[in-house]
């Protein structure tokens, strides 16, 4: 086929003419509030683009020859016997890389049990938390030469990154001074005994599990890792050196664009930066990304779903072309996971790689319109707030004078209303949960609790956005009484229906017992019927027209017999009246959640 025949067939429609359709389409309505989204990042998003909208782009983040990531397995399981056994089931199910928590790890034979087993040479092993890195990188090295195995052909990383876990702590682990000189004794051990290995982690992920943007997760990582590399080049340390053993570690959330755009950002921005310091190699350019799980979305009710939530998060991660994938299991929001669920959770990669064929093609998305515009809008604001923090004094300076933090409050603040109010939907938490799910008996931990924290540096949240919705269905949950929802369904089938709908989906957010209807003839009748329930609330059903002849003939029935009588909807002409008549409140669309229902749990659960 002549494909340039079939393509003159179809000649090219400009802009101006597709907007034409689109402004006739809306008939009026406002194109902006329509169709443009605007993101809690600060920029809009428009409704399509095309290839005039990357044109002038000059957006080349992928340097990758292959899009191959690494499996890893973070293990938090403190006891080194147990957390061995962990990564070695993990290995035999394909994971190629493992992340142990060494706090436990005291001298050589507490190492030499921890890495028991484990080949050095074919999987990468990485100490996300040690009590000191430089004795723990001192005490592997030792290890290695030991057991005679050669240093050129091992992988991995320490974590040391003082200045964010400082976030944690509430103060940094020694003074200014100490930490630059033990972040170069490290880097110099590492260079000369396990030069592949990686030294410096940047984890971003702190920030997003606080509740920050893309684009704050972005900004301030790119900010803590400058930090890094001009106390670390002022000690004699190349910038090659530096930023060879430096790795980006990353939430991925569900916002499934933002994130694929966010770690290509990553790499253009890291780019500009390492210019800076006219680094003598090209490896200096070589970041390692590694990606995990985000906690903040993650929930203990329906919590299967945090499945899907972790699949598409991984896929997210591949495409952009991460180094590395950390998936958590499923479970790990409310107890110490298990067998199965840790099982789940590197499956999920191996489907990736061996039925979906993700590490195939680099940089897939790559001439993505609306993906290029994506990357570079994050890029664009991300180099701007970066530039902010530089001009405060950098990273270190802006978290002790608690600028970041207080940024990084007030994105969780609005993002946390988004959730209360249902804008922002948490399947099976804020909508649509499971009626007869009970949760409160399979609680064995949680995935915030951390150490009182010092006051020098002020400490960042992490928390999860649907706990404030899971504390009030656990208080339901533990209480002697379930409240009795009655909805009482009256005239219009089709609106009667949908407000039955959105209250079941009301009440039933915080484990509420609801009664529904088919539809009653007489307002008389479903009040009576009402009563004979012995709910604790009757909720009136029905059209905003048929409002006024339910309520002046069901009010008199249920009047003081009903601890709250409320009408779905907002029939904003008549509420004098109605509250006048008995009825105690009303629910709609623009209800903030959170609070409804914490005010019914305090007057309805004992």
């Amino acid at each position: 086929m002549n494909n340039d025949k079939l393509f003159s067939e179809f000649p090219p429609i400009s802009t101006e003419k597709w907007e034409e359709v689109i402004m006739a389409d809306l008939k009026g309505g406002d194109y902006t509030k329509k169709l443009v989204w605007k993101t809690i990042e600060g920029f809009d998003v428009h409704p399509y683009y095309r290839a005039e909208d990357i044109k002038n782009l000059n957006l080349n983040p992928s340097k990758k020859e292959t899009n191959n990531w690494d499996i890893r397995q973070d293990i938090f399981e403190k006891d080194i016997k147990t957390a061995n056994a962990i990564a070695l089931e993990g290995i035999k199910r394909g994971v190629n890389s493992i992340g142990f928590d060494a706090t436990k790890v005291e001298n050589d034979e507490d190492l030499a049990i921890l890495l028991n087993g484990i080949d050095l040479t074919k999987i990468k092993v990485n100490f996300f938390i040690a009590n000191c890195f430089l004795e723990l990188t001192k005490r592997f090295v030792a290890y290695l030469k030991a057991k005679s195995i050669d240093g050129t052909k091992v992988y991995g990383s320490m974590n040391f990154d003082p200045y964010v876990y400082s976030l944690y702590t509430g103060k940094l682990c020694c003074s200014e001074q100490k930490i630059a000189e033990q972040g170069v004794e490290i880097i110099n051990l590492i260079k000369e005994n396990i030069p592949n290995f990686d030294t410096i982690t940047i984890n971003g992920h702190v920030f997003n599990n606080a509740g920050a943007s893309i684009v704050q997760e972005l900004a301030y990582t790119l900010s803590a890792a400058n930090d890094y590399l001009a106390v670390f080049t002022e000690k004699g340390i190349p910038a090659h050196s530096i930023g060879y053993r430096t790795i980006f570690s990353f939430a991925t959330g569900s916002n499934y664009f933002m994130e694929i755009a966010k770690i290509r950002a990553a790499r253009i921005l890291w780019r500009k930066i390492m210019e800076q310091y006219n680094p003598k190699c090209d490896s200096a350019y070589d970041l390692f990304i590694a990606t995990e799980s985000s906690y903040y979305n993650k929930t203990i009710y329906d919590p299967y779903v945090n499945m899907l939530r972790t699949t598409t998060e991984s896929m997210s991660a591949a495409i952009a072309g991460c180094d590395s994938i950390s998936v958590y299991p499923f479970d790990c929001a409310f107890k110490e996971s298990d067998d199965f669920s840790r099982r789940i959770a590197s499956n999920q990669q191996i489907l990736l790689k061996e039925e979906s064929y993700f590490d195939k093609v680099v940089d897939p998305s790559a001439g993505s319109y609306y993906i290029e515009n994506l990357t570079n809008a994050i890029a664009s604001h991300a180099w701007d707030m970066f530039k902010e923090i530089e001009a405060k004094g950098g990273f270190l300076s802006a978290i002790k004078n608690g600028y970041i933090q207080a940024e990084i409050e007030k994105t969780a603040a609005i993002r946390s209303k988004d959730v209360a109010t249902r804008k922002t939907s948490i399947l099976g938490t804020n909508q649509y949960p499971n009626p007869i799910e009970r949760m409160s008996k399979n609680i064995s931990s949680t995935c915030n609790s951390y150490p009182e924290a010092a006051n020098e540096i002020k400490t960042l949240t992490w928390h999860r956005l649907s706990e404030p919705f899971e504390e009030l269905r656990m208080d339901v949950e533990k209480s002697s009484h379930t409240p009795k929802v009655f909805l009482l369904t009256y005239g219009n089938v089709a609106l009667r229906k949908a407000r039955a709908s959105f209250a079941t989906n009301f009440f039933g957010v915080a484990g509420y017992e609801i009664i529904d209807n088919i539809g009653f003839e007489t307002p008389e009748q479903g009040a009576e019927a009402a009563l004979k329930s012995n709910a604790d609330v009757v909720v009136l059903c029905s059209s905003d027209d048929e409002y006024v002849d339910l309520v002046e003939k069901a009010m008199p029935v249920l009047k003081g017999k009903v601890n709250q009588i409320i009408v779905a909807g907002y029939p904003e002409a008549h509420i004098q009246n109605f509250t006048s008549q008995g009825v105690t409140d009303f629910i709609h669309v623009k209800t903030n959640v959170l609070e409804g229902l914490r005010k019914y749990n305090s007057l309805l659960v004992k």
